[in-house]
């Protein structure tokens, strides 16, 4: 076999928020519908019902004198250590995120400068061939990072590429949207790099689909579901969960599906399966109908899961999750060399992908 470059996870990071908030605290909250009426169950049966759908129990802010450019630094600076590279040799800083820098007391989306020259300028690095720039994509943002570091990479345009995934759901909550006990505040960050093999190692294959013509309301912002909401120009981030879920189980399956057979890997040689945090019950249905696209019984331990101490923190879910598998710091789960795993992502767009990766 000749040798070919391929893209490795060399380093690995995340900074996970110190400020855990349980569903018990939004005991004090009044929930409406989106028509602004409200909800007639109390708090504590809707707080009961939400964690039986979703599986989440806790989540993570931030603090109030951060913001998103911040915790993305955070993610960064570990990633860099981890992979013990000079961070003047990266030629790629990709910041997927949302919603940008919003402070605590504005609650504005502020991208101008971009996260990715903010990451940079907070890393010191002097290098102005280490090219910075920002990634829209919804919860997908840092697996579709990935997959464009791979293609600079697998080019020869790039021999280094940092790939941050951050996100501060919490200031674009609506305290009057149910939906806001999902949104978490996180970042993750990975080091990629090249290397030439004789055998396949590192990224293996890669399926992205938006499916916009349809569906691209389903993820949206918009006013508060409470009527007589004090700031009536304020925007919070709306879904249609039940579209959301119904979506994701018929199309993620599928997804994963094509790229495993695009890059020719058996569904039955992965060892992890790594699902963006958005709903535990969700990500149980998308799994079981993976293996069940092929006739297979889900293996046990599969799926490693955070979101019951996390939530949803977007871009950041991925990558903490596999950083958090890699240094052993999530129990029964890892990733051993020679390992193949599969990780995806479905969010506002509404934008998939699916990722194979050899360890």
């Amino acid at each position: 076999m000749s040798s070919k470059i391929y893209s490795v996870i060399t380093g690995t990071g995340n900074y996970i928020p110190g400020v855990s908030i349980s569903n018990q605290d939004f005991l004090p909250n009044e929930f409406y519908d989106s028509a602004g009426k409200q909800l007639d169950k109390t708090t504590q049966d809707i707080i009961e019902k939400f964690q039986e759908i979703t599986t989440i129990r806790e989540r993570r802010h931030v603090d109030n004198n951060l913001v998103t450019s911040d915790i993305a630094y955070f993610a960064a600076t570990d990633a860099i250590q981890s992979a013990n590279i000079d961070r003047e040799e990266l030629d790629y800083i990709i910041v997927a995120h949302n919603f940008g820098d919003v402070t605590h007391e504005n609650k504005r989306s502020d991208i101008v400068p971009s996260l990715a020259a903010r990451v940079k300028q907070k890393l010191e690095i002097k290098n102005p061939n280490t090219v910075a720039y920002d990634l829209i994509f919804g919860c997908p943002g840092w697996l579709q990072a990935t997959i464009q570091a791979d293609y600079y990479i697998r080019s020869g345009d790039a021999r280094k590429v940092l790939v941050i995934g951050a996100d501060v759901l919490s200031r674009v909550s609506d305290p009057h949207d149910r939906d806001s006990m999902l949104y978490a505040d996180g970042a993750g960050a990975s080091v990629m790099e090249a290397r030439t093999s004789d055998h396949p190692v590192g990224i293996l294959g890669h399926k992205t689909r938006s499916d916009t013509f349809s569906y691209s309301k389903m993820l949206h912002m918009g006013k508060s579901n409470n009527p007589n909401f004090a700031n009536h120009k304020a925007l919070f981030l709306k879904m249609d969960g039940r579209r959301l879920y119904q979506y994701a189980l018929e199309t993620v399956p599928q997804a994963i599906k094509e790229c495993l057979e695009q890059s020719g890997t058996d569904l039955r040689s992965i060892s992890k399966v790594l699902i963006h945090q958005a709903n535990g019950k969700m990500d149980d249905a998308i799994l079981k109908r993976l293996y069940g696209l092929y006739g297979f019984e889900v293996p046990e331990n599969v799926m490693p899961m955070t979101i019951g101490w996390l939530g949803n923190s977007s871009v950041a879910t991925l990558p903490t999750l596999l950083d958090l598998i890699l240094k052993d710091q999530l129990n029964d789960h890892k990733i051993a060399r020679g390992d193949t795993i599969v990780l995806a992502s479905v969010g506002a767009g509404m934008n998939i992908n699916a990722l194979i990766y050899k360890a």
